[in-house]
């Protein structure tokens, strides 16, 4: 009792079949672009993260320059506001004025839940 040739033929075109490596690159390429496209939207959240924070520094200081030069305090906060609407800040003065700006974390439009926050002093010339 041999192998009749049709199974032969089945076997060999089974072990053809498992052998095959066509469409194994797009195979890959379907799970792996998913994958590449996570990362690059995080780390360009990261980097926008990133110039949100420096931004938020650059407001600060000039807030705190300008509440120092006696200016009033409507021109610190608008300074301040141009990083984010909802920005907020807080003034400590004695002989340094210091700025507190604190704005919510944002990446593509939505809140994260955490706050960026940084602070800059001046000392008090005009007060």
């Amino acid at each position: 009792m041999g192998t009749s040739p049709s199974a032969a033929a089945r076997t060999a075109r089974a072990t053809r079949f498992l052998r095959c490596d066509d469409g194994a690159a797009a195979a890959e390429l379907a799970v792996a672009l998913p994958a590449a496209i996570a990362v690059l939207g995080l780390c360009l959240g990261a980097l926008t993260l990133g110039a949100t924070q420096l931004a938020l520094a650059d407001a600060a200081a000039d807030a705190a320059r300008a509440l120092a030069r006696g200016d009033d305090a409507a021109l610190a906060h608008a300074r301040v506001a141009q990083v984010d609407p909802a920005a907020t800040f807080s003034v400590s003065e004695g002989e340094l004025i210091c700025v507190t700006a604190v704005a919510p974390a944002r990446i593509a439009g939505r809140e994260l839940g955490v706050s960026l926050e940084a602070s800059a002093c001046a000392l008090g010339e005009g007060r």
